[in-house]
């Protein structure tokens, strides 16, 4: 099969790709990436000269460029991690919130309705829930909780599933929603939670905790997540949503100090700064559908998850150095300039 997965060059969608030609190396994957702050080339190298590759530089939102690379490929399915996904960057500005992820997935639906899919899949979040109160640990988000979002980001990825679900009732699109809970991991952007904590306690920098930090999130291993979405894709009923949760729930100051532990920095390093705008205290997800529908289940433990990704940040420092330099956005124009990568090698002149 050919797989279009888009975001490819993000920290899931990297994730996902690796997984997809470890297990499924006689199906071809397109990656599509416009290489904004969040992706990285770089971390794809160990793919790029892989025969089953390819890496297109495309924008989503680029209708002519999507049109284009479909009439190519003529893929089977499509995958579509491409969103602008940090809070805070959507608080203070949410137009390329809204462009990206709901213009962006719009595009992708019409080439596949244009050319023809086996099944479109849309990578969600639980945010789309809003949040549970921290006093009621007998709650979680089921697929039929109501929608009730906080931040233009989580808006803008609920508009996205909405419109997913009317293309797929209006033109009998064959579609499939996943929502996962926070993922964590290799490779992610290090301005998130984890990688963030790692990066600053390594270099003896404040590590700046949201409040008092008591707000509860439900913390998955990205192969775990990439694992279902493979299930969901192969194996999934068209038209249904998927929660996919890690059975992992942490407070996020107990992060912090784990973090710290890992790595015998002391808790003063800690600083509590004023809480995020609208900041949602605790996701929590019941992810029985996909359990007894596919079989899946999140097979990291978080003390086995966590001590990974922290030793993967230890052997990996010029990965997040080039990234905390900007030095990673310089990458793709020292290797190949303004030309796309085709099939993983530079075009011949």
């Amino acid at each position: 099969m050919k797989i279009i997965v888009t975001g490819g060059a993000g920290f899931i969608g990297s994730n996902f790709v690796f997984y997809e030609r470890k297990r499924h190396p006689e199906d071809r994957i397109i990656c599509v990436d416009s290489l904004t702050y969040a992706g990285n080339l770089e971390t794809l190298k160990s793919v790029l000269d892989d025969p089953g590759f390819r890496f297109v530089k495309l924008d989503i939102r680029d209708r002519e460029g999507v049109y284009k690379l479909f009439e190519e490929e003529k893929p089977d399915i499509v995958v579509n991690f491409a969103a602008e996904s940090h809070v805070d960057r959507s608080i203070e500005n949410p137009t390329i919130f809204l462009e990206t992820n709901i213009i962006g997935t719009s595009v992708l639906m019409d080439a596949c309705r244009k050319y023809g899919i086996g099944r479109y899949h849309q990578v969600s979040t639980d945010e789309v829930y809003g949040d549970l109160p921290l006093d009621r640990p007998d709650l979680f988000f089921h697929e039929d909780t109501p929608i009730h979002t906080s931040s233009p980001y989580s808006t803008s990825k609920a508009s996205a599933d909405l419109l997913v679900g009317a293309y797929h009732r209006t033109y009998g699109l064959p579609t499939t929603i996943s929502r996962c809970s926070n993922n964590y991991g290799p490779y992610q952007f290090p301005e998130k939670l984890i990688p963030l904590m790692i990066a600053n306690a390594l270099a003896d920098k404040p590590l700046p905790v949201y409040g008092e930090g008591l707000n509860v999130r439900d913390w998955l291993y990205v192969e775990d997540h990439c694992k279902a979405i493979d299930l969901i894709i192969r194996k999934g009923t068209v038209g249904e949503i998927y929660n996919i949760g890690g059975h992992n729930e942490m407070r996020n100051i107990d992060i912090v100090k784990l973090i710290c532990d890992y790595l015998g920095k002391p808790y003063s390093l800690i600083e509590h700064v004023t809480d995020r705008k609208g900041h949602d205290q605790r996701y929590a997800i019941d992810p029985t559908k996909i359990h007894k529908e596919l079989g899946w289940l999140p097979e990291t433990k978080f003390a086995d998850g966590i001590r990974k990704t922290i030793q993967w940040y230890l052997d990996n420092k010029e990965w997040w150095e080039n990234i905390v330099s900007g030095e990673y956005q310089n990458y793709y124009k020292k290797m190949y300039g303004n030309r796309e990568v085709l099939d993983g090698k530079e075009p011949e002149a």
